[in-house]
């Protein structure tokens, strides 16, 4: 039987024995329930100071049906893999802040095709001057105001806010439809390919997720996010998540290597929301990202990241099937994460899924996941500028400064890349019913939001200050396929056409 053939009549057996789906787990695309109001610290365990439950017996019986009949290659691909990321450790640890490639955005082209190669071992990188920096700057005075304004906002932490529960201000909205931040998001959706040129996803004109912003004040230390990625988090083992595209399979068969994390066609099913986690993404966003209203330094409130994408994702997808046979408390380090201290699982095998809880982000610490040197490979990214764009592959870990030790804000807006499918059309269909009734976007937090603010922006304002591009990125404009859009592209744009009801 091929391992193909394989895999099918195992997502058979496991559906049979209650894996794929329980009476809790519905896919993202029916979850229409109002939200509960809640602010960032609800979407992550280690902020919201909850206690992280263990999971149930379902995942013990996932976790042994993802691997079942192919240990032994599994085993063999986890030491090839802890020798390359010791290696690649090394490197990131050298280099720093230095091995994240920048990019000018009057150059975006030559630029994105010179550091094609380093962005996708990396998952990250910076695209300078995409708005210019006065204005960008003069976003965070206009933010300032309309808090002021409305001093009921909702933020995070709420006597000292760092980040706030806003969507919908005229900078955020101003931004987000830029002419130059959408030929950005465009020209960054080209890293990614598809291997089946059918598929039902356009990469051609991004869509708008309303996501919030951060203002973070000198000496703050209670927005201390640690390493982490969104997107879900038991999902990416989930047959009925990640599993339902096949994204991660090729680590679960044990070639971690051929594992293609910019492959667009594995996504475009991918479930990344099964519980309805406040503020758990279920739109397909390629790349994070955040524009900056600020000068920011390292240490100074900013983005860290792990800039091994594919390394790291395939530690932290297989590390749930291993344990150390000394402890930590009883070996020298490097024997401790020594290849021959590490063994399967096996019939010890538990439902464990390091730092992974339904509805939240999945989280990572140096003690779940040692070998991946959290303390020395999360590096900051380099100094930031008003105007400036930052982009992560959204399997890539990243975190947030522990202490902000700079002498100004660290300011951002934050502003994901984001396809056409039908997945996220129906989202934006979603998103912009609340944007005209003022409330929060479906993946948020729920309740009145901005609704009752002053100054809050509607349809004619966007309309004021919005290009045709920028109408329709919101769902506000017919989308337009591109000449070169392949068949499964421009069948997409067409069903997003109809859903939006154009």
């Amino acid at each position: 039987m091929s391992r193909t053939l394989s895999r099918l009549a195992l997502r058979n057996i496991s559906q049979s024995r209650s894996i794929a789906m329980s009476a809790t787990q519905t896919q993202t695309q029916t979850h229409t329930q109002p939200k509960r109001e809640g602010n960032i610290a609800d979407s992550f365990v280690s902020l919201s100071g909850g206690a992280r439950e263990p999971l149930p017996r379902r995942f013990l019986d996932l976790k042994q049906t993802l691997v079942h009949g192919h240990e032994d290659r599994v085993v063999s691909s986890w030491n090839r893999l802890l020798a390359e990321l010791k290696r690649e450790n090394k490197t990131i640890v050298e280099k720093g802040p230095r091995i994240i490639p920048s990019l000018d955005f009057k150059d975006l082209d030559a630029d994105l095709a010179r550091f094609r190669d380093e962005i996708k071992k990396r998952g990250v990188a910076v695209v300078r001057g995409v708005l210019p920096e006065g204005e960008a700057r003069s976003f965070k005075d206009e933010i300032e105001e309309y808090v002021r304004q409305n001093p009921h906002t909702n933020a995070f932490p709420p006597d000292n806010p760092q980040v706030y529960e806003l969507y919908w201000s005229a900078p955020q909205l101003r931004a987000r439809s830029h002419p130059n931040l959408l030929r950005a998001q465009a020209a960054l959706m080209k890293l990614w390919h598809m291997s089946d040129p059918n598929s039902a996803i356009s990469m051609s004109q991004p869509l708008a997720y309303a996501d919030r912003l951060r203002i973070r004040q000198p000496g703050d230390a209670t927005f201390a996010l640690g390493p982490h990625v969104d997107g879900g988090s038991v999902e990416r083992w989930e047959l009925n998540g990640y599993g339902l595209g096949g994204v991660y399979d090729k680590i679960f068969d044990g070639s971690w290597e051929d594992f293609d994390p910019w492959d667009a066609s594995a996504r475009v099913p991918a479930v990344m929301d099964n519980y309805n986690g406040l503020g758990a993404a279920s739109m397909f966003r390629m790349f994070q990202g955040w524009l900056s209203m600020s000068t920011t330094n390292p240490f100074e409130g900013t983005l860290m990241v792990n800039p091994a994408m594919k390394l790291s994702t395939a530690y932290y997808l297989l590390r749930p099937f291993f344990q150390p046979v000394k402890g930590v408390n009883q070996v020298f380090p490097d024997e401790y994460l020594a290849a021959e201290n590490w063994k399967f699982t096996g019939s010890e095998m538990t439902s464990e899924l390091q730092g992974a809880t339904p509805g939240h982000g999945q989280e990572l610490d140096t003690v779940l996941h040692p070998h991946l040197d959290l303390d020395n490979t999360m590096v900051h990214v380099p100094s930031i500028k008003p105007g400036d764009y930052v982009v992560w592959h959204c399997d890539t870990i990243h975190a947030v400064d522990k202490v902000h030790k700079g002498d100004s804000d660290s300011s951002v807006l934050y502003i994901p890349v984001c396809p056409v499918t039908e997945l996220n059309s129906k989202y934006i269909a979603r998103q912009r019913a609340a944007f005209l009734n003022g409330t929060p976007g479906p993946d948020f937090p729920g309740g009145r939001g901005e609704a009752d603010h002053i100054n809050r922006q509607t349809e004619s304002s966007l309309r004021s200050y919005a290009s045709a591009e920028g109408l329709r990125a919101f769902g506000f404009e017919k989308l337009v396929p591109a000449e070169t859009d392949t068949n499964g592209a421009k069948n997409v744009t067409s069903l997003a056409n109809e859903i939006l009801s154009f």
